[in-house]
């Protein structure tokens, strides 16, 4: 029984921005979404905590998931993490990760190597100083070996009922867990941290080039004897799309603009129609190739506006599906994916319903 509690109730002073910093923009997305979204994928949790102040409940309103439960924080941090195992105790957890919302990039791998590591109390993920460090005592300030300075940082793992015994008699302010079991001088496990894991605290951290923009078209004719996809979606029709792949307009549209947003040329190029490998194969692994692709590359989608033109079927009924299949797979949230359905009132092959069109425009951002 393991459960990850995200601290989100700061108020991130020296950031100096009017959105609280876990909530703003990063690499695409709200920087506290890379956190919550990392570990559902993980698959190692009961249960995700959010603690949050209280006016800051807008920001994420829209987190419909069952394996989340938003609480209201603490004045400090230890407040609101007391606050958190308070509400744990219940489920009777065996271990539970303590993680700041601040630390949007560590990585999956990190995870399963705390939830892996036997400790009797805890798990903590450092990173030795690369600077020479000094250390002030009262009016004396004197040199330390910086191989002997540990940089911790989170996801920390602990021992549930060890954790929740020491922080409920605890009455100082602590800037994390760990120091209650070193004051105690209780043993920990130190594990070698990662280096992209950085705490982010002020607004000029987070660095983006200017917005790029790419347009995408895809049309396909329509018919009897072939599957009908879109957007993902595999919707029942007597006639489905003709093509190499799937035949999926949306995601070849998507595709395609974010491409051209990212100066990566066009779909035809990656995915030529003359290679066997790519005949009947789902749009929905092409387009996350291509996201995976551009990542790495450190572009992120901003935003995707769709038009889907056809007579039937009615998109209305089916874009709400949609829009969470597509912005699942361009990892992103729903609110960054707009769907309209359109018609050419009866006009042309698309209003005689013997083919689907789809144009996209997509804006993307580049981190450096």
């Amino acid at each position: 029984m393991n459960y990850f509690v995200i601290l989100a109730a700061g108020k991130g002073n020296r950031f100096k921005s009017s959105i609280p910093k876990q909530y703003t923009y990063y690499k695409g997305k709200m920087m506290i979404l890379h956190s919550i979204d990392k570990a559902l994928k993980s698959n190692l949790f009961n249960k995700i905590i959010i603690t949050i102040n209280k006016k800051d409940k807008k920001y994420i309103k829209n987190l419909n998931n069952n394996k989340i439960k938003i609480i209201l924080g603490g004045r400090e941090r230890m407040d609101s993490s007391l606050k958190s195992l308070n509400y744990l105790k219940k489920f009777k957890p065996k271990k539970v990760f303590i993680h700041d919302a601040a630390r949007p990039d560590f990585s999956l791998k990190l995870l399963k190597k705390l939830n892996k590591t036997k400790s009797i109390n805890g798990v903590i993920p450092f990173l030795p100083s690369d600077n020479s460090t000094k250390y002030k005592n009262n009016l004396k300030i004197v040199n330390l070996k910086r191989e002997n300075v540990y940089l911790t940082q989170t996801p920390q793992c602990y021992n549930f009922n060890n954790l929740y015994k020491l922080a409920k008699k605890n009455k100082n302010k602590i800037t994390d867990e760990n120091t209650l079991f070193l004051n105690k001088n209780l043993k920990v496990k130190f594990i070698k941290g990662e280096i992209n894991n950085k705490k982010i605290t002020y607004s000029n951290e987070i660095k983006a080039d200017k917005t790029f923009y790419g347009i995408g078209f895809d049309v396909h004719r329509l018919v009897p004897g072939r599957k009908l996809y879109l957007g993902g979606l595999n919707i029942k029709s007597k006639v489905g799309t003709l093509g190499h792949s799937d035949g999926d307009p949306v995601l070849h549209a998507i595709t395609d603009s974010i491409l051209g947003a990212c100066k990566q040329g066009d779909i035809g190029e990656k995915f030529s129609n003359k290679k066997k490998q790519f005949k009947n194969i789902r749009s929905t692994i092409l387009l996350k190739k291509v996201i995976d692709e551009i990542k790495l590359k450190n572009y992120f989608i901003n935003n995707i506006d769709i038009n889907i033109i056809t007579e039937t079927p009615k998109i209305k009924k089916i874009k709400k599906n949609m829009i969470k299949i597509i912005s699942k797979l361009c990892n992103i949230s729903v609110n960054q994916v707009n769907i309209k359905g359109k018609t050419t009132e009866k006009l042309g092959i698309i209003g005689k319903e013997k083919a689907i069109a789809c144009e996209v425009i997509t804006s993307v951002v580049k981190y450096v």
